[in-house]
């Protein structure tokens, strides 16, 4: 047995459906792979089409054009062992493969053995599950070939090991949310002491709509220790090694390098903003600028996405618009350089309100009132949009769109809203983060500090609708993410009453978001594909 492999990592950002840009990318990789004299090229879970394909799969001309890919990735694994992932057919059914070529042949498949089907993955709807093991000859070396849930299944490995394997690879689609590279490395460390085999592990990176990939492509030696990891939310071929008999000393090994939290949230949302916006071919960014910490955050992450030139921020205030907004609002534009507009919305609101006269007749005002103001200006921001062909940002965060606290065609108008799974809490933390990376003060520390209002009417605040944000935040964390009942909630300390009122008002307004724009995934709940809730239900009733 060979002492190790040579082993490129194609740690790459695929886009959905783009069968000539990802070919490129996986014939360049697999180009400096054959010029660094690597034994072997490993590409990501699903990389000729993306991840995920979802209904695409079941388009038979969308399944041709994957084997037209696979064709030209034959041809150039003269001289080296490819092992990539993509969609196949076999006998009218719809697998999960790692196709591996050697000496321009495909000369093996390995079909998934364990589909995911929870959260946010949906495989057993596209795909047939495999029931066989596969091991493959690269370098000397039997080497054992697996699919993401494979891994963090008990049988694929303990029947690869019984079959003789000697080292193990894994193509991966796996999908960033907190503390979860963590979860990966300790998974892998479990693992190779498990088999006593060295365990190579290849992610995908970049974003794919609300879903974001890390990347953080992680080797391990035979006892657990940690050889390689690349770098997190970067596409670049990695050259290392996966070692057979050897082992790294106690002094070779480093920890596993992630930054904080509230880094890698920031980086998962910056990675997200540039691809969706990339991808989809918009000509930038546009976003209402309100002097507010939510759009100030936004502002912020969409500059580091895309660059200064490419956003442009409207603060449009209203008679209950703070001089500070409008003062904080113009000082963030100026410090990142974006393009800057003020149109005020005080003759808008006042025409939609003299043609409502009649209607309206003499009924007080309420949160008619209020929602007009916010719908002027998303009139405003969708018209720019549509004119200019700039993707329109939402800025609300995720306690606000809990509980329902914005407005249908108004605040909430945008094609894609970064901070949807922030909450408030996490919000102030990741703009104070964002001010100490070095480059100075991004966002106003008075946008920081000062009370949060939708500033819709006179001396407004949030807290006068809902909770303190560090009470609501965890209320909804356990509501959502941990599923806990009201009585276990108020169990915890909390107040019943405002607990009940909490939960209810979760479940109430799941129309809005519904309606609302995808966001970036970070939690273990986001709104989307983690969360799947009727509108019509009369659950909350019993509460």
């Amino acid at each position: 047995m060979s002492d190790s492999i040579s082993l490129a990592i194609a740690q790459l950002n695929p886009c959905v459906g783009d069968f000539d840009q990802n070919q490129a990318k996986i014939l360049d990789s697999i180009a400096q792979a054959k010029k660094a004299q690597q034994d072997c090229i490993v590409f990501p879970e699903m990389m000729v089409t993306g991840y995920p394909a979802e209904d695409l799969l079941f388009r038979p001309a969308f399944l041709q054009k994957v084997e037209q890919v696979l064709v030209v990735v034959a041809e150039a694994s003269v001289g080296i062992t490819v092992i990539i992932g993509a969609p196949m057919l076999r006998d009218g059914k719809l697998y999960n493969i790692a196709a591996v070529f050697q000496e321009g042949k495909r000369v093996a498949d390995y079909a998934k053995q364990h589909l995911p089907n929870y959260r946010v993955f949906d495989e057993e709807r596209y795909f047939t599950a495999g029931n066989e093991s596969l091991l493959i000859p690269i370098g000397g070396v039997s080497t054992a070939i697996l699919i993401c849930e494979d891994i963090w299944q008990e049988a694929p490995l303990l029947e690869a090991k019984k079959q003789g394997a000697e080292a193990v690879i894994v193509l991966n689609a796996s999908p960033f949310r907190e503390d979860k590279a963590f979860e990966r490395y300790e998974l892998l460390q479990r693992k190779a002491l498990q088999v006593v085999l060295p365990i190579a592990y290849i992610n995908l990176v970049g974003g794919q709509d609300e879903l974001v990939f890390d990347g953080h492509s992680l080797v391990v030696d035979k006892e657990g220790a940690l050889t390689f990891q690349a770098q997190a939310f970067t596409e670049q071929t990695y050259f290392t090694e996966l070692l057979m008999n050897r082992t790294v000393n106690k002094g070779e090994n480093y920890p596993l390098l992630v930054a904080d939290s509230d880094s890698q949230i920031y980086q998962a949302l910056v990675c997200g903003v540039h691809d969706y916006v990339a991808k989809n071919g918009f000509k930038g960014i546009l976003l209402g600028l309100s002097g507010g910490i939510d759009s100030a955050l936004t502002l912020a992450i969409a500059v580091d996405a895309l660059g200064a030139d490419q956003v442009e921020a409207v603060m449009m205030p209203f008679v209950y618009t703070a001089d500070i907004s409008i003062t904080d609002a113009r000082q963030q534009a100026e410090t990142l350089g974006v393009t800057y507009h003020e149109i005020p919305i005080e003759p808008i609101f006042n025409c939609f309100m003299e043609t409502l006269s009649t209607q309206f007749g003499d009924s007080p005002r309420d949160v008619t009132e209020e929602n007009i103001q916010a719908r002027s200006r998303g009139v405003i921001l969708m018209a720019m949009s549509n004119k200019q062909g700039k993707m329109l940002l939402a800025t609300g965060n995720k306690s606000e769109m809990s509980m329902g606290y914005a407005t249908l065609y108004g605040d909430m108008a945008g094609g894609f809203a970064p901070l949807k799974d922030v909450y408030k809490t996490r919000v102030f933390a990741l703009s104070r983060y964002r001010n100490q990376c070095g480059d100075g003060e991004i966002i106003p520390d008075r946008v920081i500090t000062r009370p949060p209002s939708a500033e819709l009417a006179p001396d407004q605040k949030d807290e006068d609708s809902l909770p303190p944000y560090p009470v609501l935040d965890e209320i909804l964390r356990l509501f959502i993410e941990e599923f806990q009942s009201v009585d276990d909630i108020s169990a915890q300390g909390f107040d019943k009453e405002t607990v009940h009122f909490v939960a209810e008002r979760v479940l109430l307004n799941e129309h809005k978001r519904r309606q609302g724009a995808l966001g970036i995934r970070i939690s273990q709940r986001a709104f989307g594909k983690d969360r799947r809730y009727p509108i019509t239900s009369a659950y909350r009733r019993y509460l």
